[in-house]
């Protein structure tokens, strides 16, 4: 009887691991994080809860409204107008950049596309103040954006939700067969006197700047540094933008491991 009790534990352990081995799904193994999908996580954090984030937009829409005083000064035929980007410049799309990180993923149209359908995207701060203030003075505000056709109606009800003036039709330009800008400012200045551009992105502000490789656009910044503060006036965007296009030389099909080595090769260390 005693040499029974023993094995009937042995078996009854082993019965017992093999049920619970039954209900334990295999996971699959984790596959290495790289910085051109994890490195959004950061700067997306950074966007939504740095308070030094934060001051740099109050601080770039402090100057824009003392330039816009100071264009009242000067007299023109034309209505005064200023021109500015949305995305990173007036609207938030970190939660877009965290969520696709999140899935380990890139930037992918189609997801871009159903975010941007729910008009949820948040002000920048300082934003909406500085352009009812421009509105205020007469001053009309065009919506130059590289955002499709199809995101038309989703966009106007995003910003016309907060109350951003000139949110119609006829002043958000939306994207027109290029990302180039130049053109579709070329058109507005044809009737109005642009006394101020905003953008995240430096070709928000001129054709100077569009699809330049990164040591033309360091060089075509110095030529212009004066505009900055002054006609230019720039917002902060740490997670996208032809400043990382500009690495890959505009190359998007490049792998997350080929920009990873394409990243790493252009720091600076010691």
């Amino acid at each position: 009887m005693n040499n029974k009790i023993p094995f009937m534990k042995k078996l009854f352990i082993l019965l017992s691991v093999a049920v619970l081995g039954a209900f334990i799904v295999p996971q699959k193994p984790s596959l290495p994080g790289t910085i051109s999908v994890d490195g959004k996580l950061f700067t997306s954090l950074y966007q939504q809860h740095a308070a030094e984030y934060k001051a740099l937009c109050f601080q770039a829409y402090n100057i824009a409204r003392l330039r816009v005083d100071a264009s009242l000064q000067s007299s023109s035929t034309k209505t005064s107008a200023v021109i500015t980007d949305i995305d990173e410049t007036v609207l938030d799309n970190s939660p877009f950049a965290a969520h696709q990180a999140l899935q380990g993923k890139e930037f992918e149209f189609a997801a871009w596309l159903d975010w941007t359908s729910k008009a949820l995207c948040d002000t920048l701060p300082g934003a909406l103040t500085f352009f009812k203030y421009a509105a205020s003075k007469k001053i009309e505000v065009f919506y130059v954006t590289n955002r499709d056709e199809k995101e038309r109606e989703a966009t106007l009800k995003n910003l016309q939700k907060y109350g951003f003036p000139n949110a119609d039709n006829n002043h958000l330009i939306l994207k027109q067969g290029t990302s180039s800008k130049e053109a579709r400012r070329q058109t507005i200045a044809a009737t109005h006197n642009i006394v101020l551009f905003l953008g995240d992105n430096l070709s928000d502000f001129s054709g100077l700047f569009d699809k330049k490789n990164m040591s033309e656009r360091l060089t075509e910044t110095k030529q212009v540094a004066a505009e900055f503060g002054n006609k230019f006036i720039v917002l902060p965007n740490p997670d996208y933008g032809d400043w990382e296009g500009a690495l890959y030389q505009y190359n998007y099909k490049l792998s997350a491991a080929q920009k990873d080595s394409v990243i790493k090769s252009n720091l600076k260390s010691y």
